[in-house]
């Protein structure tokens, strides 16, 4: 027999039919209250919703609770592998709290992002995540948010009026400066940046320089690229065709470090014998490299369990919330790690 309401979406007011009750009971079995359902009276409403497959209306009851329990996060590249493991990060972190996440991907296009975040406060989320390494500017500018509170998560340092979360990336560049330097007898020491950064100046850069200056260090060659393996690539072969080489190199993400190693493996370059190698992020594909990379280690959890933590703040305190960079030494610095 065919199901009655089969052509059309089950309403509340059919669950209420079928189980006998009014649909306030169901309201109260669906939310869980205000108030309590006897236990054999709710079975019977719950029995009526698998019946007829009754799914209930998660906008509508957000405009009745004023909670959707959904977060919004915006990347600009979601094929990225620090932008992947920070956005299940989030997702981890949110569940902790009892909420979903919805992951939009801008592709780095400020018209696309607005658009974006325009779309997720129609559906009612409690709050928005950004997650960008290319901030150029303020995401929530000529927005209207009413009241939803916004946390930009991989940010360098302070943003005015906004609450950001983000490493300590000038010490975790320093990190590895100082090992190249230190352990390796590095002087001479290069550093890849993708366009745009994410600071202007990028404190990766920022940190290189400093560290390298109070060291006492030969200048090394800055190579601006395109962020991805396309761009570290592209690198590699400008640093093969210097006439001077440098002691050693720094990618100023994973991805850079992939393609450099590719060129230089593509022209017989030893790494780390002929040229160490080291990486800014320590995702998880910087392991499985070879020879597997020395990172400064961005750290994704605590920036992602921070980020949610905060939207639950109330009022969201503008301010900057840095998390320190972790070292992690493997062979491709010259160690035998």
């Amino acid at each position: 027999m065919a199901q009655p309401y089969a052509s059309r979406r089950v309403t509340r007011t059919d669950v209420a039919r079928h189980a006998g009750v009014s649909t306030a009971v169901v309201s109260y079995v669906v939310n869980n209250g205000p108030r309590t359902v006897a236990p054999e009276t709710a079975a019977r409403v719950r029995e009526a919703m698998e019946t007829l497959e009754y799914r209930p209306n998660l906008s509508a009851r957000a405009l009745v609770s004023g909670t959707s329990n959904t977060l919004g996060l915006i990347v600009t590249d979601s094929l990225n592998p620090h932008c992947a493991e920070l956005a299940q990060a989030i997702g981890q972190a949110a569940a902790q709290h009892g909420h979903r996440v919805l992951v939009v991907d801008s592709g780095g296009v400020d018209e696309t992002e607005q658009g974006l975040v325009e779309e997720l406060l129609a559906r009612q989320v409690d709050g928005l995540l950004f997650a960008s390494a290319f901030l150029r500017s303020d995401p929530m500018a000529g927005i209207r948010s009413f009241g939803v509170p916004t946390v930009l998560i991989d940010c360098p340092g302070e943003v005015p009026g906004r609450t950001t979360v983000g490493p300590a990336a000038e010490q975790g560049m320093a990190a590895l400066v100082e090992h190249l330097s230190g352990v390796h007898g590095c002087r001479r020491i290069a550093l890849i940046l993708g366009e745009g950064g994410f600071g202007d100046p990028d404190p990766r850069e920022t940190g290189w320089r400093r560290t390298a200056t109070s060291l006492g260090l030969d200048e090394g060659p800055l190579l601006v690229t395109q962020w991805g393996n396309a761009g570290g690539y592209q690198a590699g072969l400008e640093l093969l065709a210097m006439d001077a080489r440098p002691d050693a190199v720094i990618a100023g993400s994973d991805q850079i470090a992939i393609g450099l190693l590719r060129a230089l493996h593509e022209a017989s370059v030893r790494v780390p014998e002929d040229l160490p190698v080291v990486s800014f992020d320590g995702t998880h594909q910087s392991a499985y490299t070879w020879p597997a990379l020395t990172v400064a280690s961005q750290p994704v959890s605590p920036m992602a369990e921070a980020a949610v933590a905060l939207l639950g703040d109330a009022p969201l305190a503008p301010g900057h919330h840095s998390f320190p960079m972790t070292l992690i030494v493997r062979r491709s610095c010259g160690c035998t790690a």
